[in-house]
């Protein structure tokens, strides 16, 4: 008798994508991996690549980035799990995060994040019925001075209130253009997971609306080299700030 001994760590069962996405995606998947030294050092481009053929990190993309990268499903998991940008399951078509971190927290972002929840019947990490908007409280996006902060798939939407973060939402799920304060116009969940695996960004402007540092960072940066004496509000506009 005979016994089939397997070695090595345990792999995910999960079933594979069809014949034409896997064709796709593995060659999507080797154009990122050609970019780097070591295949292993591509798994977050290949992470956004797969979360963007189904919204999230389905078990079946957890496999397909093992098999590529020869890692095991558990090194893929262990990275797919500890950061908060890929999603364990799926959600809105436009992912709305509110800073509750300190300053935007003090400056009203504990108060739009339950307003926004209670305006759309969701909890922390839900998605509207119409599978339109995933709301979740987020951690500091280096935005500070503009506080309070609201993201909607990662872009900025500055100096926020409760009544214009339930205006954005409401737009969002009317299918409105909706503009971000800084950058292009606004794509959708699964289009921005594609462009941050490393994809050229198509939106029209995109690289020219990137977005900057704007007056208030500038402000504190003059300050910081004693370019100027005089605190500037950082709700001051951009003129008002120049002629300091």
């Amino acid at each position: 008798m005979t016994a089939e001994v397997s070695l090595g760590m345990p792999q995910l069962p999960a079933p594979d994508y069809p014949a034409e996405v896997r064709a796709r995606l593995e060659a999507d998947a080797r154009e990122v991996i050609a970019r780097y030294p070591g295949s292993r050092s591509a798994l977050l481009p290949l992470l956004h690549l797969v979360q963007s053929e189904e919204g999230y990190v389905t078990r079946t993309g957890v496999r397909f980035c093992a098999d590529l990268l020869e890692l095991t499903t558990a090194e893929v998991t262990a990275v797919a799990t500890f950061y908060s940008m890929y999603r364990r399951k799926n959600g809105g078509d436009y992912q709305v995060g509110v800073c509750t971190n300190t300053l935007c927290a003090v400056m009203g972002g504990d108060a739009i994040f339950e307003a926004l929840q209670e305006h759309l019947g969701v909890g922390n990490g839900e998605t509207t019925d119409d599978g339109k908007v995933s709301v979740e409280h987020i951690e500091c996006n280096a935005a500070c001075d503009y506080a309070p902060v609201v993201m909607v798939n990662w872009e900025f939407f500055d100096n926020q209130t409760i009544e214009s973060a339930k205006k954005l939402v409401d737009d969002l799920r009317a299918g409105a253009e909706v503009a971000p304060t800084r950058g292009a116009r606004l794509c959708t969940f699964k289009e921005t997971s594609r462009i941050l695996a490393g994809f050229p960004d198509q939106r029209e402007g995109a690289v020219a609306e990137s977005g900057g540092a704007g007056p208030a960072s500038l402000t504190g940066l003059k300050l910081a080299k004693g370019g100027t004496g005089k605190v500037v509000s950082p709700r001051s506009s951009a003129a008002e700030t120049e002629g300091e």
